[in-house]
């Protein structure tokens, strides 16, 4: 068996450039046994065969795999030292054209809070956010923007009421804030990062990785911050060697390059 996921994890690089040894193993195996299993596949060479023959199949499995779980204004509390603190600190440092980097952002509901937090500070047509994540089916539905109630429940009250409009049992966010919003597809074990970074936020993803995979992004968030930025990770999450790689801390979720 240990044999049959070697050959697996080889496959599955070579189909979606999605390097599976950088998460932590025995994880990402379950769930990708629940989901062969859930498809009534037999084994992993069947498996790959039918990822190869069936789009719809392929693209279920690289949504799977890139673990979605994302809410606007995720942990409220780290949200209020980002507007009273983090914002105010930047634009003093660094003008009106901030440059933002939302790595990993799902469905949208993280550069888009990054939009309506940065809009109590900057006018819109200021604000440009770029966003990123593996998958394009959840930046195809970050595009859409249109989420259910569970989503938007911290939002401010005021923003809440300002920028999204209920269509049914959802809620749609306005065109002003979607239009701040640049996505793209990328992979941050693989590919080359936004440099000259004023703020990065990479939320709740590094913890499935492994120690390595998690060290080697930290190190190359941190050469992608210009000085006097930040980084902004997750409640989850934590840089254990913050002081090594150059980092001070601000708090327990923000890390400053000096």
């Amino acid at each position: 068996m240990a044999y049959d996921y070697e050959y697996f994890k080889k496959a599955v690089l070579d189909l979606t450039k999605i390097d599976l040894n950088a998460y932590k193993e025995k994880q990402m195996k379950r769930r990708i046994d629940t989901l062969i299993s859930k498809n009534k596949i037999v084994g992993y060479e069947n498996y790959v065969a039918a990822l190869k023959s069936d789009k719809k199949l392929f693209e279920e499995f690289v949504n799977y795999l890139t673990i979605n779980v994302s809410e606007f204004y995720r942990n409220p509390e780290q949200w209020q030292i980002m507007d009273k603190d983090i914002i105010p600190e930047l634009i003093k440092k660094f003008g009106n054209n901030l440059k933002v980097w939302s790595a990993a952002c799902s469905t949208g509901d993280e550069p888009y809070s990054l939009v309506m937090a940065l809009s109590r500070h900057l006018p819109l047509d200021k604000i440009k956010i770029h966003a990123t994540d593996l998958d394009k089916q959840v930046i195809a539905k970050a595009k859409v923007g249109l989420y259910g109630e569970k989503s938007i429940v911290s939002v401010p009250a005021d923003l809440k009421k300002r920028f999204f409009t209920k269509i049914g049992p959802s809620y749609q966010i306005s065109d002003e804030i979607k239009s701040r919003v640049e996505f793209s597809e990328h992979n941050l074990l693989r590919d080359t990062y936004p440099s000259d970074c004023n703020l990065i936020v990479c939320r709740n993803v590094l913890i499935y990785f492994t120690e390595e995979a998690k060290e080697e992004v930290f190190r190359k968030f941190y050469k992608n911050i210009k000085p006097g930025g930040y980084l902004f990770i997750g409640n989850t999450e934590q840089i254990i060697n913050y002081k090594e790689i150059g980092y001070t801390r601000k708090n327990s979720f923000f890390y400053g390059k000096p």
